[in-house]
């Protein structure tokens, strides 16, 4: 263990090797402690170490006279360094220029510190501090609070803390008309006034244990427009709401081979109104369509199908060109829609899975979940939408809207009244918890049924083309 020897003069001693060093140069493994600024020919004199009580006493003492000898010191405690700042710090800050050096040689020969370091300790100790304000106890969210938020997160898919805290001063009365929040008055508006970063933190147990979501299929991509085919009856405008986005998402389970149902997904660009219909073949594609068309909000005017294939878009243009509407598609190769992409990593992937569907009761089943789906996520769930792109001083600052596809129908003037009429009608007779309850019936329902059929043999006495239909449908009527 190496001993630090403090002086005064121009040259230290170690207690390793008892050698003299010059003045600014410790030896390795040890600590020089003096004023090497003071220059003498003769021996330094050295002020012996004493814990800090003693030098309370000897303060205002003078410099230690020549021909003392050396001592050894042992290294100081950061708590015992802390509190001999404190002593010197009130003195320190009324004393004169001679009276300042006088101190810091005591501490910096004490301490084993720099100068510097000791300066700005002493006038860091002797500044007032702002006293902290007193804790009583009790935190502002205790556990009510916290379960309260967790209920909502949950109804609403487990948004982050930025869309979630938007909307909650609509959701959290609507739970509570429908006596799905049992909470007080003080609950529900610490409960509202809660930030984004309070909701993540408060959140973060309950996120750690949810299990990772699948990976889609589907990746949101480039939306290209200037590829043919092109046919335009109206100006293409993503401000406007009707102007919307399709992708044909297959449920074949990884094998493409023999029928199997697909999902036609449609979602509006301006507001993110988001339905869907479940198919048994490409061809009724068009009937899929008719069915969103007659639910939607407002009149579909554009349509763009990504790159869907050539069958698909035949299908597609066909659909277009009987009702007049703009129908676009991009490039081969960049397949996906970058708004229609987003949906379908909730609301098809995570909801239908990666099982293998190709029954009429799997189709009626997702059917009625995208049914009652559509009354959570259009009404409920909270979207972000790019307001505004800035650069400044080449960092690029974007700014995003949170709220409902709902709101932003409701406040949209190119939506007629009658329309939003109906709307909040709908909206008015809507429970999210219990929507949020059949959604996750049915799913667990069509979950069973996908892995049963998976698992189950076939039976032996059936043989023929349709042995696999026929015992899947034995399945989904034994479930």
């Amino acid at each position: 263990m190496h001993v630090v020897v403090v002086g005064q003069g121009c040259m230290g001693i170690t207690a390793a090797s008892g050698r003299p060093t010059p003045p600014g140069r410790p030896s390795n493994g040890e600590i020089q402690v003096g004023n090497p600024a003071h220059h003498c020919p003769t021996t330094p004199s050295v002020r012996s170490r004493m814990p800090p009580r003693a030098l309370l006493h000897s303060a205002g003492n003078e410099r230690s006279a020549p021909g003392e000898q050396p001592a050894e010191i042992p290294a100081g405690t950061l708590a015992q360094r802390e509190a001999l700042t404190n002593i010197f710090a009130a003195q320190y800050a009324r004393a004169g220029k001679p009276e300042k050096t006088q101190i810091l040689d005591q501490v910096c020969a004490t301490t084993g510190w720099h100068r510097s370091h000791a300066r700005k300790a002493l006038l860091t100790a002797a500044r007032d501090k702002p006293a902290r304000p007193q804790c009583n106890g009790h935190a502002k969210y205790d556990a009510k609070v916290v379960a309260a938020l967790a209920v909502c997160w949950t109804i609403l898919d487990m948004p982050a803390g930025k869309r979630l805290a938007p909307v909650l001063s609509e959701l959290v009365p609507v739970l509570r008309r429908h006596s799905e929040l049992d909470i007080d008055d003080e609950t529900a508006e610490l409960l509202i006034g809660m930030s984004a970063a309070t909701i993540d933190r408060r959140l973060a147990p309950q996120r750690q244990r949810q299990r990772h979501l699948p990976v889609t299929r589907i990746r949101p991509g480039s939306l290209l427009r200037n590829q043919l085919p092109l046919h335009t009856w109206a100006e293409w405008d993503n401000t406007r709401p009707g102007f919307v986005e399709t992708a044909v998402i297959p449920h074949d389970g990884g094998t493409a081979a023999g029928d199997h149902l697909r999902t036609v997904s449609v979602t509006d660009i301006a507001t993110g109104w988001t339905e869907n219909r479940t198919i048994r073949a490409t061809k009724p594609i068009g009937f899929a369509l008719d069915s969103i068309a007659k639910v939607f909000p407002f009149p579909i005017l554009g349509l763009d199908s990504g790159n869907q294939g050539a069958e698909l878009d035949e299908i597609l243009l066909c659909w277009c060109e009987e009702r007049r509407v703009a129908f676009t598609n991009s490039r081969p190769g960049c397949g996906g829609n970058h708004h229609v992409g987003q949906k379908n990593w909730s609301m098809l992937h995570v909801i239908a899975g990666e099982h293998r569907y190709d029954n009429a009761v799997e189709m009626s089943l997702l059917n009625r979940i995208w049914v009652a789906l559509s009354k959570l996520t259009n009404y409920f769930y909270p979207q972000q939408h790019l307001v505004s792109v800035t650069e400044l001083n080449g960092r690029r600052r974007k700014e995003y809207e949170t709220t409902t596809p709902y709101r932003r129908t409701q406040r949209h003037g190119r939506v007629s009244a009658e329309d939003k009429a109906i709307l909040a009608d709908t909206y008015a007779r809507l429970n999210p918890a219990e929507l949020h309850r059949q959604i996750k019936a049915t799913t667990a329902r069509l979950h069973l049924m996908a892995a049963i059929a998976r698992t189950s043999p076939l039976p032996d006495k059936v043989a023929g083309a349709d042995d696999g239909r026929a015992w899947r449908r034995a399945v989904s009527s034994a479930v």
